[in-house]
């Protein structure tokens, strides 16, 4: 099977038509869901860009990778979804980029320049189309049309309205890809990573005046519970007036269905290279957008809009469960194992999430998971700022974080520094109630302990080192026979 693995930044969960969005048209979404299974409690593990795709890539909960901000390096222990295509005999190739800091360790002295960027290829991939930083070949590719550039890649990317959507930075990447596909003649594995629907808020061409501000719904007005969303509010506010709102809602629904348009594009052409139904597709997002929700834009906090994104694959040996709509708890973590499931390979024990090739089969595990989690940290806002800290020993920076346990009917908040939030999703869906019945809270306080326990790092907990060699579990040879004073009477 080809492997083609997308992700579109900051795609919140609700902005599908096939999920129901009274406004925005998402087409050929929608089509790959017809053919595919489409998974709508699908939440991202971690906000901003670096920790989400750290998550994704790596199949792990920012507990373990410890990727905390844009920056924070990504351990080169860890195993990823580049590496894994690599073991099952692919080169897996980017279009556009991973936002994942290298390890500094793996760093050739202290001049090397990836020391000064977070937005470093995953190892283990080659970059076919590098969309790093200032996005040199796009804009090249711009210049070459005739197009004036601006200052800065922001200004360049703010003024896409302004451009024809041929030539917009989707388009640009979908092109590339093309022509990549054209010269391949045998199984690949690609990930393209679109830039949009992330900000600036500005959709290309003829797509900025797709939908009309006046038809776009206001967003949930904010209601401060914590210091963290007073805070939020101080420094990523949305616009404070209705208009400047629904003309960003409505640009952010313009590059939705822009980036659509270009995913059209690419299933068409993978249909005339005779390659559609060779191929497993996998789409989702890093992380969502506030998009003025609870007076926010931006992704950040406890915010089921900032986690909450898209989940669809498409297996075209599973024709079975094509067109199916799970309703369970997934996450980002479950695609490293479902990858590794599709090209046939072993799930790295790192892993903290699980294969989604029983839903792939129209099953429904009664094993699965009953709640989403994820994982914030704001750490970087005090790091170089206040009293030095006393390495290794001070973990006041530890206080600065936040896990989230989402329930169907509840969303617990624990704080680093003991603090805690629990939300009655049942009687408030829009995350503005709160409850402090211990009857609600205490069994969710308990399933974060469990949680945690038991997704603790496990890299080796798995094994252990006796006479004979190594041993794993399930161990062959158990020691299921000990004696009252704890030694083994099972032979050695």
């Amino acid at each position: 099977m080809n492997i083609l693995l997308i992700t579109l930044d900051q795609f919140r969960g609700d902005c599908l038509s096939s999920a129901g969005h009274p406004l925005v048209q998402t087409p050929n979404l929608d089509a790959l869901a017809a053919e595919g299974v489409r998974f709508t409690r699908h939440y991202s593990q971690a906000t901003p860009c670096g920790p989400g795709r750290a998550c994704l890539y790596t199949g792990t909960y920012q507990m373990n990778n410890r990727v905390v901000t844009n920056g924070t390096p990504l351990d080169a222990r860890f195993d990823n979804v580049a590496h894994a295509a690599r073991r099952a005999g692919y080169r897996p190739v980017l279009f556009g980029y991973t936002d994942q800091a290298i390890d500094p360790r793996r760093a050739t002295g202290p001049d090397d320049p990836r020391l000064s960027d977070y937005e470093e290829i995953l190892p283990g991939f080659d970059a076919e189309l590098d969309l790093r930083g200032d996005m040199t070949p796009w804009v090249d590719w711009l210049q070459a049309h005739g197009h004036d550039i601006g200052d800065s890649i922001a200004q360049t990317l703010a003024a896409e309205s302004e451009r024809p959507a041929e030539h917009s930075h989707s388009a640009f990447l979908t092109e590339q890809a093309g022509e990549w596909l054209d010269r391949q003649d045998g199984p690949w594995y690609a990930h393209l990573s679109y830039l949009r629907p992330h900000p600036p808020y500005a959709a290309a061409g003829d797509w900025t005046r797709r939908y009309d501000p006046a038809d776009v719904s206001l967003p949930i007005p904010p209601t401060p519970e914590h210091p963290l969303h007073d805070r939020a509010l101080a420094t990523i506010p949305a616009p404070e007036d209705e208009a400047g709102v629904r003309a960003m809602r409505a640009q952010y629904y313009g590059m939705i269905s822009e980036v659509d348009d270009q995913l059209g594009h690419l299933w068409a052409a993978l249909r005339e290279r005779g390659s559609w139904d060779d191929t497993f597709v996998v789409v989702t997002a890093d992380h969502g957008d506030q998009l003025g929700d609870h007076g926010l834009i931006e992704k950040m906090g406890w915010f089921e809009e900032s986690h909450h994104i898209l989940g669809i694959v498409r297996d075209p040996r599973r024709p079975a469960a094509h067109g199916t709509v799970v309703d369970r708890f997934t996450e980002n973590v479950d695609v490293l194992p479902t990858l590794c499931e599709a090209m046939d390979i072993e799930i790295p024990a790192q892993v903290d999430g699980l294969p989604l090739t029983p839903f792939l089969d129209g099953e429904e595990p009664p094993w699965w998971r009953e709640a989403a989690h994820w994982e914030y940290d704001w750490r970087d806002r005090f790091i170089g700022h206040g009293e030095p800290a006393v390495w290794p020993w001070d973990r006041r920076l530890e206080r600065h974080h936040l896990v989230v346990l989402r329930t169907k009917d509840a969303a617990y908040v624990q704080f680093g520094n003991g603090s805690w939030l629990c939300f009655d999703l049942a009687g408030d869906p829009t995350w503005r109630t709160t409850t402090d019945d211990p009857a609600v809270v205490l069994p969710l306080a308990q399933s974060m302990l469990t949680w945690r326990s038991e997704h603790s790092d496990r890299t080796m907990t798995g094994m252990v080192l006796r006479q004979g060699g190594v041993g794993r579990w399930p161990d062959p040879h158990p020691l299921d026979e000990v004696s009252p004073a704890g030694a083994s009477t099972a032979p050695r």
